[in-house]
């Protein structure tokens, strides 16, 4: 299976957010064993998120911002209610399935 080019912007943001992550860690006055231990991870797999790369799943992103206690504002963050478009937008019904 082929793997899909990646766009050059989405590897700048995943290497910040690595960096981001790196920082909150520091923060903390962890070690990257010790993220690793609390979000159940081997310390490569800290290593290679904090890097930027990519190929880390999403569980482990979670995980990770967990053990630092950003899993709450990460999923802020994305809260759609929470930016303009969305509070112009919230008393419409969302469609249930976008058709093309």
């Amino acid at each position: 299976m082929a793997t899909r080019p990646i766009p050059a912007r989405t590897r700048q943001a995943a290497v910040e957010l690595g960096e981001h992550l790196r920082t909150w860690r520091k923060l903390h006055g962890l070690t990257a064993q010790q993220v690793a231990e609390r979000a159940g991870v081997n310390r490569n797999t800290i290593s290679r998120l904090e890097r930027g790369e990519t190929t880390v799943g999403l569980d482990v992103l979670l995980n990770v911002a967990r053990a630092l206690g950003q899993l709450d504002s990460l999923v802020a963050a994305l809260d759609p209610y929470e930016t303009a478009l969305g509070r112009a937008r919230a008393d419409e019904a969302l469609p249930q399935r976008i058709r093309r």
